[in-house]
């Protein structure tokens, strides 16, 4: 007898010491008489389960007949989690085979080792009730005196019971090749539910797996299929993807998971990426591409035959896509292609009309993700209950968040637990940015500066209100769009914007890291410190482009008239207070010295209880397509008379064509009715 024990084809033919605990060392194990099938279907098994990247283990051939099964046999087959029994004609003439068999069938029943057996061109009923072949090899058995009979009673009890279980009868009316592919899929359909009944820590992906599912197969199984997956970083894509390889892939003739195209395409090359696909698809075939285009021609020749699972993870190139699955006809009827990336516009560009948007945990969801990662444990200790829940407002639904913060404070105090948010509110963690980041490397210039924008101004701005005002600091609706596609916005069926808040909190990122040091070198402004400081030791900068401040009532301030003589390029400017007073006149900026500048590049100025009679003299609102100044003491809002104004009050909008003096001459008019303007200019009308 021989036999063969699957491993990987690179180990050596050596097997591990079992511990206790441990876990599986090999997916399945063959037992097999050598000279019936060693050259024909158990080769062809193996190889095909090896294509499968199923754990391998070879049968060393060196082996003398006639000796006790070695120690590191029986270890093998411990550690295993199939085993594929083949009952040919000779298997039982093999004392070797029949104690390789007895001690899978004492695993089967200690360890829950699943068996197999496949009936190899015998009649199960003679296997079953040991007639021919087998009623023959048992007699000889007996006669052995080098067998103890009690053996060979073990051995014909366990003969019994594998004849017993369901398997495979392999004859002349029906081809090896389908048996085999059944086998694997058996084996693999095995794998992926123990794969699930320990993925507590996949929370909320159930849900999300079955309306991907939805979109791979609902409409039939005989066509070719690209699916999307697209979303914000870190929220799930890749694991979603993998979930739904692993259920499925078994299903395919062949199948390759592609995973970080964005970054290997970059330092590997796409012709890397070709061949790692074609050498997946096409086991054990050489390659020889020698750049891209030749990778293209060789990809749509060798794959449309084929029924086959590809997963490209990360794309975020459209000559990705086009050098990995060019079209529908590269692949064979049946196929599905998933495609994971962050830009929506890509996937349907490239003809992905299926797309999944991955969505973010709910409360319950993301709690439990990160009380597994916390705790080891689906619900967080009592004592960390309320600190728990601060983490996980702050990662807002956001996988990726949830699993790196909770996997930090593994096993920390609570003090270190408080220590850790404290910080998190003043500097976010680097491993969570990073990652966020990825998408906005690939927005040009304007794309960049509006998404600053939105992160910056989305602290306290409504939702519906955001898109007039990007569009009044000069940014185009198309950018919108494109920050929309590539998943850092969203915006609803009512027009409303909405950005994540860790994305928020990423473009702020970016501004602090502009000038760590000196707030007055960076483009943007927000922090409550940081403006004052800027503002009280006039350290501003032509770099600063948007000021946003709000103060509590009670802390008045005092700045120098020359606050903002130094931003030149100041194109948007908030102040405010928190919880004005019903009737409050001036707010907590007091300039006791008036104001000597603003910027003429100044777009937009919200200033609420603004404390002088009129803006300075030397400003020239050219490029002001918005002024509110609620509650504030102003009389006169520049020097001479602006043409072609909209005023836009609480109760709708007055249009006038006609010239309009700056003078306010009803005071409760500036300090109730908050005062908007919007001006036409140069023919172009911001509504």
């Amino acid at each position: 007898m021989a036999f063969l024990a699957i491993e990987n084809a690179s180990s050596s033919s050596s097997v591990p010491s079992s511990t206790p605990g441990c876990k599986y060392e090999y997916e399945v194990f063959l037992s097999f008489r050598g000279t019936d099938t060693r050259n024909n279907f158990t080769d062809h098994l193996y190889t095909a389960l090896d294509e499968k990247g199923i754990i391998t283990f070879r049968d060393n051939e060196k082996l003398e007949r006639g000796t006790l099964i070695a120690p590191k046999l029986l270890r093998a087959i411990e550690e295993s989690k199939y085993a594929v029994v083949i009952l040919s004609k000779d298997y039982a003439s093999s004392s070797w085979c029949l104690a390789e068999l007895t001690k899978i069938i004492e695993c089967m029943e200690e360890k829950q080792l699943i068996v197999l057996p496949v009936f190899h061109y015998v009649d199960p009923s003679d296997v079953r009730n040991q007639r021919e072949t087998f009623d023959k090899a048992f007699e000889q058995h007996e006669k052995n005196c080098k067998h103890n009979i009690e053996d060979v009673l073990m051995w014909k009890a366990a003969f019994k019971k594998v004849s017993n279980l369901a398997g495979w009868h392999l004859n002349e009316e029906k081809p090896e090749s389908e048996v085999i592919k059944e086998i694997i899929q058996k084996i693999s359909s095995k794998m992926y539910h123990k794969f699930s009944s320990v993925s507590e820590r996949l929370v909320g992906m159930d849900s999300r797996e079955e309306e991907m599912l939805d979109l791979c197969f609902g409409e039939g199984l005989d066509c070719v299929r690209f699916v999307g997956i697209c979303g914000m970083g870190g929220i799930g894509k890749t694991t979603l993807a993998q979930k739904i390889y692993k259920r499925i892939c078994c299903d395919f003739d062949a199948s390759s998971f592609i995973s970080n195209v964005r970054e290997n395409s970059k330092s590997h090359g796409l012709v890397y990426l070709q061949k790692q696909l074609l050498s997946e698809i096409l086991v054990g075939t050489e390659k020889h591409i020698w750049n891209d285009f030749e990778g293209i021609n060789v990809l749509g020749e060798r794959l449309h035959t084929k029924k086959v699972l590809i997963v490209l993870d990360d794309v975020d190139q459209d000559k990705q896509l086009e050098a990995l699955a060019g079209n529908h006809d590269w692949f064979g009827v049946g196929s599905r292609i998933i495609v994971t990336s962050r830009d929506c516009h890509l996937l349907r560009r490239n003809g992905v009309k299926d797309i999944y948007i991955a969505k973010e945990l709910n409360g319950d969801e993301a709690l439990e993700l990160f009380s597994w990662k916390a705790f080891k444990k689906p619900h967080p200790k009592e004592i960390y209950v309320d600190l728990s829940i601060n983490f996980v407002s702050y990662a807002d639904g956001l996988p990726l968040a949830l699993k790196v913060l909770g996997s930090s404070l593994f096993g920390k105090t609570l003090n270190a637990w408080r220590s850790a948010r404290d910080k998190l509110e003043a500097k976010p963690n680097r491993d969570i940015m990073d990652v966020l980041e990825l998408s906005v490397d690939g927005l040009d210039d304007t794309q960049k500066d509006l998404f600053l924008d939105i992160a910056f101004l989305f602290k306290d701005m409504d939702n519906y209100y955001i898109r007039d005002t990007l569009e009044s600091l000069g940014h185009y609706a198309y950018d919108i769009d494109v920050l929309q596609d590539k998943s850092l916005i969203t915006i609803d069926s009512n027009g409303a914007l909405w950005m994540h808040d860790l994305l928020k909190e990423m473009g702020r990122d970016i501004v602090r890291r502009e000038s760590p040091e000196e707030p007055g070198k960076r483009s943007r402004l927000l922090s409550y410190k940081d403006v004052l400081h800027v503002l009280k030791t006039n350290t501003g900068t032509e770099v600063v482009k948007d000021i946003m401040l709000n103060m509590p009532i009670e802390a008045k301030k005092r700045l120098s008239a020359e606050a903002f003589s130094k931003m030149k390029n100041l194109r948007f400017l908030k102040i405010g207070y928190v919880h004005p007073p019903q009737d409050c006149i001036g707010g907590p900026i007091q300039l006791p010295q008036g104001l000597s500048y603003l910027s003429n590049e100044l777009r937009i100025i919200d200033w609420r209880g603004y404390p002088l009679k009129s803006l300075p003299t030397s400003f020239q609102p050219n490029k002001l397509v918005e002024l509110r100044m609620r509650y504030s003491d102003i009389k006169q809002l520049w020097k001479g008379i602006m043409e072609k104004m909209v005023l836009t009050f609480k109760g709708g909008t007055r249009v006038f064509v006609a010239r309009i003096p700056t003078s306010v001459t009803d005071d409760d008019f500036g300090r109730k009715w908050s005062l908007s303007l919007k001006v036409l200019y140069s023919g172009l009308l911001f509504k």
